[in-house]
């Protein structure tokens, strides 16, 4: 397939996805969205009827979503070894912990920010996320073996999606501290491929607008 072509704002969730494309070492194109209209034009919104970003393109496919675009460059180059086999245990773990990102962290993380996390019983049972604090009890869980990637020993696409959610959270106080969370970023986030992502992103930040929201 043809190269890739990489719609993101470096303010954005956009960021994950750079940080994957970057681990997979597959060559990319960047164009840089601005909030507002140039995210809503009728071209874009073909591409992705949402109007944010990422998204990617494929030759002829098209991505979005940034735990689906994840888990599809880690099929599409299984050179970098970012996900485990198929059928294998351990991808039923990667499936897990991908679909927890992007469920529970993210809906909770969200919810708490505007002020409606789910504290009550019947407000816990009802929302499939549960709150933040079971949330980050069970990131909590996971690291407190010891060990050094959320799958375990391997490195993974999991580390980056949900891995960036972690330190996004911690970066701007919308999660929770706990034990293990410290070494684990410092650990994913020295990557050369997550360095690098930084400051490419980092690169564009003066183009963009200081008053733009950060979102996706």
């Amino acid at each position: 397939m043809s190269d890739i072509t990489f719609y993101t704002n470096p303010m954005s969730r956009g960021r994950i996805a750079r940080w994957m494309l970057e681990e997979t070492g597959a060559p990319y194109r960047t164009e840089v969205l601005d909030y507002g209209p140039a995210m809503k034009t009728p071209e874009y919104r073909a591409l992705n009827p949402m109007g944010k970003v990422p998204t990617i393109v494929h030759g002829e496919l098209v991505v979005t979503e940034c735990a689906a675009i994840c888990a599809y460059l880690a099929d599409a180059f299984p050179g970098a070894g970012l996900a485990p086999e198929p059928g294998s245990d351990a991808r039923g773990a990667y499936y897990r912990w991908l679909f927890f990102a992007a469920g529970p962290v993210e809906a909770a993380v969200t919810a708490a920010a505007f002020g409606f996390d789910t504290q009550d019983d019947q407000a816990y049972c009802r929302a499939g996320w549960g709150n933040l604090e079971a949330v980050t009890d069970t990131l909590a869980g996971l690291l407190s073996d010891g060990r050094p990637y959320l799958l375990g020993e391997a490195f993974s696409a999991v580390d980056v999606y949900l891995g960036s959610q972690i330190a996004w959270g911690r970066q701007f106080g919308t999660l929770p501290n706990r034990e293990g969370f410290g070494p684990y970023l410092a650990r994913i986030m020295g990557r050369g491929a997550a360095v690098r992502s930084q400051e490419k992103d980092k690169a564009l930040m003066p183009q963009q607008d200081e008053d733009q929201p950060s979102a996706s």
